[in-house]
């Protein structure tokens, strides 16, 4: 026999691999996706809860990112930037933020370097103020029904909320006039309904304006230089008085004047009655800036004449008022 035939038969028995799915470079894939949706799903909860104005901070952010870094924004360590935030020392109140007990507060002023808050409370402020007009409206009108001296005269006070603010209009009828024909004389009953809603004025911080209405029909002396314009403004002026005689605060009347038949109540009848009318405008604080700053824009008066020269007015007759 050969040597062959007596060595041992060795079997090799080779293990084949699973493949790569049954690795771990799986495990490292889905960890990322968790992990990536995990911050879409938090950043989509971010966005819900943010504010509009917040949203708007954070567009304006990434519309131009590069600006705001080199600018020193929020969070560079700039605690002299003009957009508040960041810095090394957190104690420090300039350039810093520190609002570690109002984090959303926090998170919108870091956004937006501080200037999304103040629409916001802007907002606030103006639903507070027309809250407070339409309580006075109807605390008005509660007056008015609960008033018999009043309430006979209630198809002549008109309420309503205007974009200035609450007007009442206290208007002619045809057979009851406020004033004495061609004069700023007031009647009894007149009195009386700006003597109610003089005390109830006082009861907001609002300011005040009057204005005096005619309907027209020209002023029979209107050739003497004394004309409904000068009518309206005595009317408004005597309906000041009356205001602040029943206890209304002299310093709430912002502005006082007479527009004559300019702005018809009832603009296809000019001779309607009802176009003789008193508007008190109880202002919000819109059109109340605005009334002062037209009047800061307005010319500065003129100089005085010098003592011992006679002003070019006094020596004009006061015109026949009849």
């Amino acid at each position: 026999m050969s040597d062959d035939s007596q060595r041992p038969i060795i079997i090799k028995r080779i293990k084949k691999g699973h493949g790569g799915a049954h690795g771990g470079a799986w495990k490292i894939a889905y960890a990322d996706f968790v992990t990536a949706m995990m911050a879409f799903f938090l950043l989509m909860w971010l966005l819900s809860s943010a504010t509009k104005a917040t949203l708007m901070g954070i567009a304006d952010f990434f519309k131009t990112p590069l600006k705001v870094a080199l600018s020193g924004g929020s969070g560079t360590g700039d605690a002299t930037s003009p957009i508040k935030g960041g810095g090394k020392d957190l104690t420090r109140s300039v350039g810093q933020v520190q609002m570690a007990d109002q984090p959303d507060i926090k998170r919108t002023i870091i956004l937006q370097g501080g200037a999304a808050a103040k629409p916001e409370i802007q907002e606030q402020k103006s639903e507070e103020e027309k809250k407070r007009l339409n309580d006075l409206k109807q605390k008005i009108e509660k007056l008015i029904e609960s008033n018999p001296t009043l309430k006979q005269f209630k198809k002549q006070i008109l309420l309503d909320i205007t974009r200035d603010g609450l007007r009442i209009q206290i208007v002619d009828e045809k057979n009851r006039p406020m004033f004495d024909i061609g004069s700023a004389h007031l009647k009894d009953y007149t009195k009386v309904i700006l003597d109610e809603i003089g005390k109830v004025l006082n009861d907001v911080p609002n300011r005040v304006t009057l204005s005096g209405h005619t309907d027209a029909t020209p002023y029979s002396g209107g050739e003497t230089g004394y004309s409904n314009w000068e009518l309206s403004s005595d009317r408004a002026n005597a309906s000041r008085r009356e205001l602040v005689k029943a206890g209304m605060d002299e310093t709430k009347i912002l502005r006082v004047v007479g527009l004559a038949s300019a702005i018809q109540f009832d603009k296809q009848d000019p001779y309607n009655p009802i176009n003789r009318r008193i508007s008190i405008i109880v202002m919000n604080k819109q059109a109340e800036e605005a009334a002062l700053q037209e009047s800061a824009a307005a010319p500065s008066p003129p100089p005085e004449a010098p003592s011992g020269t006679a002003s070019p007015d006094k020596n004009v007759a006061p015109a026949d008022k009849h």
